[in-house]
């Protein structure tokens, strides 16, 4: 199995438990609108896009910026594979808050477990990582500008959720913005 391929094997299993995990959230409360939803999915399907599409209309991008070596794409596999854990470890203690959208759930508990307890998105870090894994992989720019792009979707949608968890919470999410980082953790 080549390491571009071990890193397929490795989305594939996020993608699966995604899917699987879906099941048994929450009631939606409010959640963001559809047009909303489109502004930060854009992004992720582009990323996705410059990430596995070997398209030559992308030109420069298409250089390398990671020489070729034996090691960095196998640091590559294991960067992606601890970005999936980490992602998948912060959707487990997630648990029924969870959603592909902006949502508030009919009960909503703010969750401060985990990797919440020093990190507010970190799903988006485990994501960000193994995209980046994935890029070492690829070793070409578009795998960068991929990364980048994906980090701009994932702020647009972060600072959504913040917004929404700010009006259901108050104080208590203003306390725990104070405490932890955004996509990287505060240790205080």
């Amino acid at each position: 199995m080549t390491p571009f391929q071990a890193a397929g094997a490795l989305w594939t299993v996020f993608a699966v438990f995604w899917v699987l995990a879906a099941f048994g959230r929450k009631p939606a409360q409010r959640r963001e609108s559809p047009v909303a939803r489109l502004s930060h999915t854009l992004f992720t399907a582009a990323a996705l896009f410059l990430l596995y599409s070997n398209d030559p209309v992308f030109g420069v991008l298409r250089h390398r910026f990671a020489p070729h070596t034996s090691w960095l794409p196998l640091l590559g596999v294991v960067i992606t594979a601890a970005g999936v854990a980490f992602a998948i470890w912060a959707r487990i203690h997630l648990g029924k808050q969870w959603s592909a959208d902006v949502t508030i759930r009919r009960d909503h508990e703010l969750i401060r477990t985990g990797p919440y307890t020093h990190i507010r998105h970190p799903i988006y870090t485990g994501m960000l990582s193994a995209m980046l894994g994935t890029a070492l992989i690829v070793g070409e720019y578009r795998a960068l500008a991929a990364v980048v792009i994906a980090t701009v979707g994932f702020w647009i949608k972060a600072r959504k959720e913040e917004s929404f968890l700010e009006q259901e919470f108050g104080p208590r999410f203003e306390e725990h913005k104070r405490r932890t980082g955004f996509f990287l953790p505060r240790f205080t």
